[in-house]
């Protein structure tokens, strides 16, 4: 029996797994391992998951996926009889012919113990319970002669499970996780973990992992909360790294020595990187050489073509400019600014004759009818079927460039502007747009490959929004101020808030009515548009997923509180059955 320590090194693995690559993220566990053993560490704790890559969806539910992951489990325990550092790892695993969430120890040449996922998250972009089955409440493991307790993620988000560990002879807590990226989460993290570590007196530690994987940034970020509620490490965000943390038995239990306190990128700093995070991730796991758009001398298209290159590089980046009858000479001249600034490629492709040959094709068709919007959007589509045929022959994905606010209102047109394979800015409002232009222009995140000072020219930013599909045309000649605009939208989708609460707070209630309309409508675009990077908690897909065919309108009237006449004798009583208004 391995007598119980006074010191102990535990590495801290930051990594980015691919979900499926299993011998990939295996690779990054020996290399991690090897790092960690040059540092005189005793154990290696990797994220939730890491050898299936996290989150796996419904591919967990294939037997041959699952049996993957557990050979490499047994390889790797195997490698452990070296008497290097002993691997705390996730992985999916089947016992009983149920299929668990899982965290299991490697040492001394075999498995050693595997604990389970309790609470199963089913909640945004979560749906856990869809796939694995809840462990019961979990003991702790002993690893090298300290008994840890492995709560999994979501276990520490309410206080059973710690404490369920505590009680039984936890010493340290490990919190594997996989947690997605949100603005200005991190505060959240740490206030839940430091309510554990009071609530126990137990130090923890909060290990995330980080990548992008589809509409998902997993932002790292990992720390270290000491027993009286102190930070004492800090992970950088967006960003790998192995980290040895070095920890001391004293008369009140284990103590994290002081280590590194990295800043981290918050507010639009943070949304920036992660977009960039995202779409760097997306492009180079889905295998593309790089990425074209459509420049247009706008700012949406200006602040995509300023990730892309923050992502990739800008030898990987090709901008192309096509240029209409309306496309004005200042769209020609910023776009042509910006793709210098930027160090990209940059080509003209005038669309008139492709644009005036199906107008031709159609007018017997049309006849008789005057142009209208369908005359419009024909040049958006004409846009989007070059970049989707640059992208067919040569290969780069093809970035979409709508935001957040025009996808929620429906201003953008399926076939044309809203064709790619990945959207940076699909959760990203419109205002916001604005505000990382200017961010981007005076700063950079740390995991950027982009150029340094003003890569948004001032013209783009100060310039009115426009299509530019008609003469003279702005967004605002169909759509309210964006400043009213996002106030309402970021009402109805971040908060599902009423009409007449919006209409409390000073905005017309012919406005909310008509962008409500317009939110509901757009559901059937916004079903068929590319995946693009979750930065807010409630972004279209993953998190809010409403019905297309849909009838319901806020009538817009005071809230009523429930009619208690025509509750029956059987209907459920509860506390909540009165409400005070």
């Amino acid at each position: 029996m391995t007598a119980a320590p006074d010191k102990i090194a535990i590495a801290l693995a930051q990594l980015d797994p691919t979900v499926g690559d299993v011998e990939g993220n295996a690779a990054k566990v020996r290399a991690a391992r090897a790092a960690a053993a040059a540092k005189g560490a005793d154990i290696l704790m990797l994220p939730e998951l890491f050898l299936a890559g996290y989150p796996p969806e419904d591919l967990v539910l294939k037997p041959a996926f699952q049996e993957a992951c557990r050979t490499a489990a047994e390889e790797l325990a195997r490698e452990t009889a070296d008497g290097g550092p002993a691997i705390l790892v996730g992985l999916p695993w089947v016992e009983g012919g149920k299929l668990y969430n899982a965290f299991a120890v490697l040492d001394g040449g075999r498995i050693e113990a595997v604990r389970f996922k309790v609470d199963l998250p089913n909640y945004g972009v979560f749906d856990e319970k869809r796939v694995f089955v809840p462990g019961p409440l979990p003991g702790p493991v002993s690893v090298r002669g300290v008994r840890f307790g492995v709560p999994i993620c979501e276990d520490i988000w309410t206080d059973a499970v710690v404490e369920c560990l505590a009680e039984t002879g936890g010493e340290i807590l490990l919190v594997p996780n996989g947690s997605p990226y949100w603005r200005d989460k991190n505060d959240l993290r740490v206030n839940i973990a430091v309510s554990r570590v009071t609530e126990t007196g137990l130090p923890l530690v909060y290990l995330n992992q980080v990548c992008g994987q589809d509409e998902l940034v997993f932002d790292g970020a990992s720390f270290v909360v000491n027993p009286d509620g102190s930070l004492a490490v800090q992970m950088p965000a967006f960003e790998e790294a192995v980290l040895v943390t070095q920890w001391t038995r004293t008369a009140d239990g284990w103590r994290c020595a002081e280590g590194p306190k990295a800043l981290l990128d918050e507010g639009d700093a943070g949304d920036y990187a992660a977009c960039v995070l995202g779409l760097r991730h997306y492009v180079e796991k889905n295998r593309f050489p790089g990425v074209v758009l459509g420049l247009s001398g706008g700012i949406d298209s200006a602040l995509c073509a300023a990730m892309a290159v923050d992502a990739l590089g800008p030898e990987k980046v090709h901008c192309i400019m096509l240029p209409y009858r309306y496309t004005a000479q200042r769209s020609l001249d910023d776009a042509r600014a910006c793709a210098d600034a930027l160090g990209v490629r940059y080509d003209v492709v005038p669309i008139g004759g492709p644009v005036e040959a199906m107008e031709a094709a159609l007018a017997p068709l049309f006849a008789g009818r005057a142009p209208d919007v369908t005359e419009e959007n024909l040049q958006s589509r004409v846009r989007g079927t070059i970049l989707m045929s640059v992208s067919n022959k040569f290969g780069p994905m093809v970035v979409t460039t709508g935001n957040k606010s025009e996808m929620s209102v429906g201003y953008a047109t399926l076939y044309g502007d809203m064709n790619g394979g990945f959207n940076p800015i699909k959760d990203i409002y419109k205002t916001q747009v604005f505000r990382l232009c200017e961010l981007r222009n005076r700063w950079k995140p740390a995991i950027a490959k982009g150029p340094d000072g003003e890569v948004v020219p001032r013209s783009i930013i100060e310039r009115p929004p426009s299509a530019e599909l008609r003469e003279n045309q702005t967004d605002q000649d169909s759509l309210p101020p964006y400043d009213v605009l996002d106030a309402i939208l970021e009402g109805l989708v971040e908060h599902e808030s009423r009409v007449s609460d919006l209409v409390a707070r000073g905005i017309d209630v012919a406005t909310v009515k008509k962008v409500e309309r317009l939110l509901y409508l757009a559901e059937y675009k916004r079903r068929q548009s590319a995946p693009g990077v979750k930065v807010t908690e409630k972004n279209f897909g993953r998190d809010r997923r409403y019905p297309i065919v849909n009838r319901f309108r806020d009538p817009g009237g005071p809230l009523r509180a429930p009619d208690a006449s025509v509750m029956g004798p059987g209907a459920a009583k509860s506390s909540t059955d009165v409400v005070d208004f």
